[in-house]
């Protein structure tokens, strides 16, 4: 009956994601009929020329990469929550974003320090995507190197959370120092935007997310026995240094690729998880790990739509809409939690 129930729900989510997908192709400043929008995406042309110029160049981009964002920060989310046995684990919470924050800073900020052609190759898109994805990974270890010495997690999370505050202050000053130029450029990216991206932008993103979900694979069956605590998995015959190591990379991969090119985007890593468990009832991360694709990918497109005004060139940040979501549901959680437990 189980798996009949969450048959069902995979079917449902996957509709969804596709009804959304489209939704938000013919959603927006300027509405463009659902005929068209299929004309569009099957090859054919739309009745208008600005359409197809919209859906093609814009929209259909845009939509891609909140597919794929929703999809990697959630899954990243689920393998952080696990590995750390705690509910409010996560690339943000961990200081994971703030590292890549950090180092975009660094990048867009910095970049009149260095020279003339490296700081060229810096500044674009493969530069900002090496400098995210280095931060991300060089914050995670320095986590998980806190953790061997300290047991509670409560201390690890908070020292994640001193690390954000420590690169709040550097970004600053780099704030302080740099032009009315770098200092937009970085602005806009740190609010998150789901749009602007070019079809080579998107095709570097799904090539990281598609290589970061697939180390994620590796690391389906050993989070199940990481779930009863790291001496059960040694038990069991798992190479904890190996799994740890493989989770790091999966995690700064998709973490870092993401936030290089949409921004910190907050709150879909943390709540989602929690989501898919509230829905499908299960541990097993073989469910878990695809529901956690589906639902990052349908949040994140619901958040894109309600980022739009019909007829009003004005669409806000993605963290706006994720953070307005996000925070009610992470409070309605812990809530129903705790009402679970009083029973």
């Amino acid at each position: 009956m189980s798996n009949k129930k969450n048959s069902s729900l995979f079917i449902l989510l996957a509709l969804v994601a596709g009804l959304l997908f489209v939704w938000d192709l013919a959603y927006g400043p300027v509405s463009i009929p659902l005929k068209d929008v299929f004309s569009s995406i099957s090859g054919a042309e739309a009745s208008k020329s600005t359409w197809e110029y919209i859906i093609q160049n814009y929209r259909l981009p845009k939509a891609t990469t909140a597919v794929l964002a929703g999809i990697g920060l959630s899954v990243s989310g689920l393998l952080m929550q696990t590995l750390f046995r705690n509910p409010l684990a996560g690339p943000d919470v961990l200081g994971l974003s703030s590292g890549s924050s950090l180092s975009v800073a660094f990048v867009v900020m910095g970049a009149g320090l260095i020279p003339g052609v490296l700081s060229t190759w810096m500044l674009s898109s493969y530069g900002i995507i090496l400098a995210s994805c280095v931060g991300s990974f060089v914050v995670l270890l320095a986590v998980l190197a806190v953790s061997q010495r300290m047991r509670d997690t409560m201390g690890i999370l908070i020292v994640g959370l001193m690390f954000g505050s420590f690169a709040s202050a550097i970004v600053s000053i780099l704030t302080y120092f740099s032009t009315a130029e770098q200092l937009q450029k970085y602005t806009f990216w740190a609010m998150g935007n789901l749009g602007n991206l070019s079809w080579l932008s998107v095709l570097i993103l799904t090539v990281c997310v598609v290589f970061g979900l697939l180390v994620s694979v590796f690391c389906i069956k050993p989070l199940d026995a990481l779930l009863l605590g790291e001496n059960y998995a040694k038990s069991l015959g798992l190479n904890y240094r190996r799994t740890q190591f493989t989770i790091i990379a999966a995690t700064s991969i998709l973490t870092g690729s993401i936030t290089a090119f949409a921004g910190p985007i907050a709150f879909i890593g943390l709540t989602v998880p929690h989501m898919v468990k509230l829905l499908f009832r299960t541990s097993d991360h073989k469910t878990l790990f695809s529901a956690t694709m589906l639902l990052g990918a349908v949040v994140l497109l619901v958040c894109d739509i309600l980022c739009q005004f019909p007829g009003s060139d004005v669409t806000l940040p993605i963290n706006a809409i994720t953070s307005l979501i996000g925070a009610p549901v992470v409070i309605w959680l812990l809530l129903r939690k705790r009402n679970t437990f009083d029973r």
